[in-house]
């Protein structure tokens, strides 16, 4: 089976599925911020929750109801910051993901993948963990909102996280970015190999 890539891009190929495959993950996941409110464990994303209070009407009180879902709508999404996350982290996501699977399928097709558009593809894989990137560091900025508060022992705001902690899924986003960002963009530079001169 022929492979555009050097030895160098098949490195790069399978880190960069990997980076793509945390930061997608990461994101997905409703475990941003975790805190906790009427005694259940709840937990964050950017645009997911576990855990939330409803309204009881047999007993009238307000009850927490333990699942994960998203919100309704795109609106209900606790801050603007965490909408602008939702979308920037999204998309960061989706580049790095279309670089990784170009790359994988690059392993297996031979002049697929040339210096030219490795290096192409590796600056895709920059602006999209630069995305992911900001996403993260946007996401504090929502720790104001009223429902963080309540989860967070009313004491968080902007960059404070109160009575909360920030969860592993947080961390996983931004560790794949970080990789991609430093890591991929450089194998990228030397995953292609040189194209073929034909004598016309």
């Amino acid at each position: 089976m022929a492979s555009s890539l050097t030895s160098t891009g098949i490195v790069w190929a399978l880190l960069s599925f990997v980076c793509a495959a945390a930061s997608c993950v990461g994101f997905f996941m409703p475990y941003w911020l975790l805190g906790s409110q009427m005694d259940k464990p709840v937990s964050f994303g950017t645009f997911r929750r576990c855990s939330y209070p409803v309204r009881d009407e047999v007993r009238q009180t307000t009850v927490m109801l333990e699942q994960c879902g998203r919100y309704a709508t795109f609106m209900g999404i606790p801050s603007l910051e965490w909408r602008i996350c939702t979308v920037v982290t999204g998309v960061g996501c989706g580049l790095l993901l279309l670089v990784a699977l170009t790359a994988l399928i690059g392993c297996c097709m031979s002049d697929l993948i040339s210096r030219a558009i490795g290096r192409a593809a590796g600056g895709i894989q920059f602006v999209g963990a630069l995305l992911i990137g900001s996403g993260c560091a946007l996401y504090p900025l929502g720790w104001d909102s009223e429902e963080v508060r309540q989860t967070c022992g009313n004491s968080s705001d902007q960059f404070e996280l109160g009575s909360c902690e920030i969860g592993w899924a947080y961390y996983c986003t931004g560790a794949g970015a970080l990789a991609a960002m430093l890591v991929c963009t450089w194998l990228a530079c030397f995953a292609g190999k040189k194209q073929k001169q034909y004598p016309y």
